[in-house]
């Protein structure tokens, strides 16, 4: 059995980064809420449990705690920021609100080894690490020692090696402290004793046995939308039970310039695989009219795709089961652990069920995995790379790049601009160096002069981003002479659009798309 690591949630916007650095060192991992039943975690089975950070305050008199038998279990522990304090508070220690705060890069001082940092920090070095608290420890527990202090934490990481408990006051999983994920992994793997043999190889083969334990000798009907999750899913699938799936492929008139063409082309030719293509553009045009919403743009548009699906499966033939790319991000941002607003993020998924009226049961193999996870998975799986390496696109389309109404003639604008400034970025090789770009269509408009007449048009913005997480995001920084080149052909091919601007605007922890 593969090794698993058990991350408990106290509510950071950063617990997802946790999960990818323990899987990119090659151990399974999973988050589960903090409040989750003492006998799962048992059941769980982990080799060692995290801790992740949490907005709550240590000090206050009803805050979240880790259920005790997390400290029973005889697994190491790891304790960050949030789960470093509530970690020492528990187990005898002391937690203080701190009139010296520590938001963002700080510099934390190695005072003593320990096998967490071993082989990565010595005792007397000085290293960068992110920080965000307004409270410290300032008692340790019994059985603890000072292994690291800073300008605001006096117990900035601490160890107690017998029992492998370990807690830190930054937090390692984000890029903004370097050696982080090398400490991460060192936990895992040099404390807790993970093999670290989690491979998508590995991955793909029980996904296919799963797959056809729960499918037996049904039929499976798959959603296609072109993107890299459901396209993964559907090959995943097929290679489980072959002719017996389905995709439909729902054109809802969203999509960028040629997409539904290169769905058609790759799945039903390449493939080979049994492919139904519904052209209901107007339905969802015009069920869009007026609307200006962003919410309920998303939720018109997954209750009509779920209506339209739904008829197309119905013709299909009776299938017993809807397969889906549900990733675990998805997962997670649809169920508020700690009561916060995270239960509307992923409103325009199926995430944890379908609606009552459809009678098929659910076939998510993608479930456990993340985005960079998928990819892999496609590649093993041999999917071609223009698809694997393509930059998400989420489900609603250029609906979330239209704010205000959508329209026929907003759409194609922008799926014209949008395809200039791709193609653009193309020709200049930086495709694979940013993570996400698009054009957005601005709900105003701007006074111009083109040759010798006026122009009252839209206002084009373009935007790209570079990630390692999908969780945080830096604008690209552009020379502006591509800027200019990108700029000059949107006005000049792209009838409706007199002026281009670039957005520059960074991204904290949190969703990256536009709205």
């Amino acid at each position: 059995m593969t090794d698993r690591v058990l991350i408990l949630d106290f509510g950071s916007q950063v617990t997802q980064l946790i999960a990818r650095r323990v899987r990119e060192s090659g151990v399974y991992c999973e988050i589960l809420p903090f409040n989750v039943a003492p006998e799962r975690i048992g059941a769980f089975g982990a080799k060692a449990i995290i801790l992740s950070g949490g907005p709550a305050s240590v000090t206050a008199e009803e805050t979240p705690r880790a259920p005790e038998t997390v400290f029973e279990l005889g697994v190491p522990v790891l304790g960050i920021c949030y789960g470093q304090q509530t970690l020492c508070a528990q187990l005898g220690g002391a937690v203080a609100t701190s009139e010296h705060h520590e938001f963002g890069r700080a510099t934390l001082e190695v005072t003593d080894d320990c096998a967490l940092t071993q082989g990565v920090w010595r005792k007397g070095e000085r290293h960068q690490v992110w920080m965000s608290h307004g409270d410290r420890v300032i008692r340790l527990p019994e059985g603890f020692r000072a292994v690291g202090t800073s300008a605001g934490a006096p117990y900035a990481m601490f160890a107690d090696d017998a029992r492998r408990f370990y807690g830190v006051m930054f937090h390692p999983e984000v890029v903004h402290t370097p050696d982080g994920a090398r400490l991460l992994a060192n936990f895992v793997h040099r404390v807790a004793g993970c093999a670290g043999d989690w491979t998508m190889a590995a991955f793909r083969s029980q996904a296919v046995d799963r797959i056809r334990a729960q499918v037996g000798a049904g039929r499976v009907v798959c959603g296609l939308s072109g993107g890299v999750d459901s396209s993964v899913t559907a090959v995943l699938v097929h290679e489980a039970v072959g002719e017996r799936l389905t995709c439909i492929f729902v054109d809802h008139g969203l999509l960028r310039a040629g997409e539904a063409e290169q769905v058609v082309g790759l799945f039903r030719d390449h493939y080979n695989i049994a492919l139904v293509h519904r052209d209901a553009r107007a339905l969802f045009l015009g069920k869009l009219e007026g609307v200006s919403d962003p919410e309920r743009k998303r939720k018109i548009i997954g209750a009509t795709f779920i209506e339209v699906f739904d008829e197309e499966a119905q013709k299909a033939g009776g299938a017993e089961f809807l397969a889906q790319g549900t990733l675990y991000p998805d997962v997670i941002e649809s169920v508020s652990f700690t009561g916060g607003p995270s239960v509307t993020i992923k409103s325009h998924h199926n995430v944890g069920g379908l609606p009552a009226g459809m009678k098929m049961a659910l076939v998510e193999p993608l479930r456990e995995l993340f985005k960079d996870e998928v990819r892999a998975l496609g590649r093993e799986l041999g999917l071609p790379e223009s698809l694997i390496g393509r930059h998400p696109f989420p489900g609603p389309g250029l609906a979330i790049r239209i704010p205000g109404e959508v329209t026929a003639e907003a759409c194609e604008i922008l799926r014209k601009a949008d395809a200039i400034y791709l193609e653009e970025i193309r020709a200049a090789g930086l495709y694979d160096a940013i993570w996400q770009a698009f054009a957005v269509l601005l709900p105003v408009k701007s006074v111009g002069v083109m040759g010798d007449a006026r122009s009252y048009e839209y206002v084009c913005a373009l935007r790209a981003v570079t990630s390692t997480d999908g969780m945080t995001a830096d604008s690209y920084a552009f020379d502006h002479a591509f800027l200019a080149r990108v700029a000059t052909r949107i006005v000049n091919q792209v009838r409706g659009i007199n002026r281009v601007v670039y957005d520059v605007t960074s991204k904290p922890p949190g969703t990256i798309e536009w709205e």
